[in-house]
């Protein structure tokens, strides 16, 4: 699935680099008059760096006319982007290969370093420079190894430099799913890294090919005899110095300050690459710590920052939703029970849906039985009821009855009281209620996370004695919700840097998709607002005139001690009953009168936006 512009991007990008690639192969084999090891140099090298590596071919080194890539190819920058490109194709194959081995084990990305450093240069050395350029540089296996250790120790450490920062910075920046090889911005990266150690080893490349360390382009022919067969005859290969040579007669005129010199610099650089990260980045993590987990913009990671961190802050994954809901679909609807030998027994499944709270805006939620706010529990004092959970999550939940007096073990926190309820395990809650007044249920493992991304719901107990509810002619619950949606993807919404939301909704809607409450003049209405929002405080307040506030948290407050309010903080957690009563026809609003939780994205829409509903009394 394609869920970031990024990966339209990566899908282009790829399909050019393969398209270069199928180009390079076949003009290679077909017209190109050079050594089996260059062609499939340039074909590596085009398949890791796309159109950049067929630029390269074509400049450099794919023959312009028929005898005529010799002298084509004879300048010291073009044999250097021949010594490059073979560096790079070993190297980097070994750095790949490494990279998908040590993410599938789960290797920190320190150590991931030091193995993808280990198995580019092993690679580089052994194979492709050592074994597949034995026939060419002739003497022993080992003669060879010998002599390509300088040369390949220096172009790794160059090549290791440019990739190491690049790699680390990005796998590791908002969106890890650059840890993944499963993903296609691994190898996206994998491709900028090549690109960024291909600039950094060509300098060393060209000085290394003039001194005659290191072998650039090659021409090897193929001549048609006179019976009509084929005599195939390698031309000398062009050494550094631009002279004939076979076998080892490639003569260096470098000195060995240089060279000691120029190998000081690639390991200062090497280590720089790779230790210099560490200043920014946690690279004690693994592709395993952080699942591929996308952060939002602006959320403060450094090297301290633990992937728990990452992982609650972390986008909720479109790939996970299970069921879309539309904008007619209503949270807060009431859960049908059944009744075993005197309990009543209610089913929850919370799971990942995809809710509408706009025409134009969806999140990416969890939800308690398909809905935001999950279904209202509504019983009454006296009841025994047996609550059985479902963990549809693709983490671990537990639930806690906000509020109510019940044994121990029913109570929810996650390691206190029970341990948590797996991904595809179940639990049962039971208890009998002794209170009665306004509550809600909500998760108690994870709870920044999971109740942010939408798991709560109303839990409305009334009385034993009817006479002890305080009447109303209409009775509205109000949940509160903020959400961080950002580029199609929705973040947990909390106070801190990264976290801080942009849309609002009462009931699982944002304003003007909420509700409308209609009565008639005269008549009450019971507001029960129900603090489910996660980490801010919301002054709500109704037009219209004032409201007496009748209980608070569940209590029902004496008759002498009420009052009369029009505005009134609902934090995380409380819950205020009122009483409001509609004295002139028109209509009324309900809202938080923070202006900018009645925005949406920062835009009022048809008078406001977010944190609104309208009583409207005829």
């Amino acid at each position: 699935m394609l869920i970031q512009p990024i990966d339209y991007f990566l899908v282009a990008w790829f399909t050019l680099a393969l398209a270069s690639t199928l180009y390079v192969g076949f003009d290679q084999y077909r017209n190109n008059p050079e050594p089996v090891v260059m062609k499939w140099g340039f074909i590596l090298v085009t398949l890791y760096m796309g159109p950049l590596g067929l630029l390269l071919y074509v400049l450099a080194d794919k023959e312009p006319r028929p005898g005529e890539h010799e002298a084509f190819t004879r300048t010291l920058w073009k044999q250097g982007v021949g010594s490059t490109i073979h560096c790079v194709a070993g190297d980097a194959t070994g750095i790949i290969l490494a990279a998908v081995i040590t993410a599938a084990l789960g290797l920190p990305m320190w150590l991931d370093l030091i193995v993808e450093y280990l198995a580019g240069f092993a690679f580089g050395l052994f194979i492709f420079q050592s074994l597949f350029m034995k026939s060419m540089m002739g003497g022993s296996y080992w003669e060879n190894v010998r002599k390509s250790f300088l040369p390949e120790f220096i172009s790794m450490n160059f090549m290791m430099a440019g990739m190491a920062p690049v790699m680390s910075f990005l796998m590791m920046g908002r969106d890890m799913r650059a840890m993944e090889p499963t993903e296609l911005l691994f190898w996206g990266v994998m491709s900028i890294g090549v690109i960024a150690g291909f600039a950094l080893a060509y300098p060393a490349n060209v000085w290394l090919v003039a001194r005659g360390l290191k072998h650039g382009l090659m021409t090897e022919r193929s001549n048609q005899g006179a019976a009509g067969g084929h005599e195939h005859h390698q031309k000398g290969h062009k050494s550094a110095s631009g002279k004939d040579s076979a076998g080892h007669g490639m003569r260096s005129d470098a000195t060995t300050p240089q060279i000691a010199a120029l190998g000081v610099v690639s390991a200062i650089a090497l280590a720089l690459g790779m230790a210099a990260p560490a200043n920014w980045l946690n690279l004690t993590l693994s592709a395993r710590d952080v699942g591929g987990v996308i952060m939002p913009q602006g959320m403060i990671m450094d090297r301290d920052t633990p992937a728990d961190a990452m992982r609650d802050m972390a986008a909720t994954s479109p790939r996970l939703v299970t069921a879309s809901y539309g904008l007619a679909a209503k949270g807060d609807q009431d859960l049908p029970f059944r009744m075993e030998n005197g309990v009543k027994v209610f089913e929850l499944r919370p799971s990942v849906v995809r809710w509408q709270i706009l025409p134009d805006v969806a999140v990416d939620a969890y939800a308690y039985n398909g809905q935001i706010p999950g279904p209202r529990i509504h019983i009454r004092q006296g009841d025994r009821v047996r609550i059985n959970l479902t963990n549809g999550l693709p983490e671990e939940t537990t639930v806690h009855w906000h509020g109510l007096i019940l044994p121990n073990q029913m109570d929810g926190p996650a390691e206190i009281t029970q341990k948590p309820i797996e991904p595809g395990q179940s639990y049962s809650y039971e208890f009998t209620a002794t209170q009665h007044g306004t509550y809600f249920y909500h998760p108690h493992a994870k709870p920044d996370r999971t109740q942010a991304l939408g798991l709560y719901g109303a839990l409305i107990i009334d009385p034993a004695n009817p006479a002890d509810e305080v009447a109303a002619d209409h009775d509205y619950v109000i949940e509160l919700q903020e959400w961080l949606v950002r580029e199609g993807l929705t973040y947990p919404s909390m106070p801190m840097d990264g976290g801080m939301p942009n849309f609002f909704t009462i009931n699982g809607k944002a304003y003007p998709a909420t509700d409308t409450i209609r009565m008639k003049v005269g008549e009450t209405l019971k507001v029960r607002f129900i603090g489910t929002n996660n980490g801010f405080i919301h002054p709500m307040h109704i037009h219209g005139g004032p409201f007496e506030v009748v209980a608070r948290d569940g209590e029902t407050i004496p008759a002498a001690a009420r009052f009369l309010a029009d505005t009134i903080n609902v934090g995380p957690g409380q819950r205020y009953d009122v009483v409001w009563k509609a004295q002139r026809p028109g209509k009324w609003l309900i809202h938080c009168h923070i202006p900018h939780h009645t925005t949406n994205n920062n835009v009022e829409d048809k008078g406001g936006g977010g944190l609104m509903t309208v009583i409207e009394v005829g």
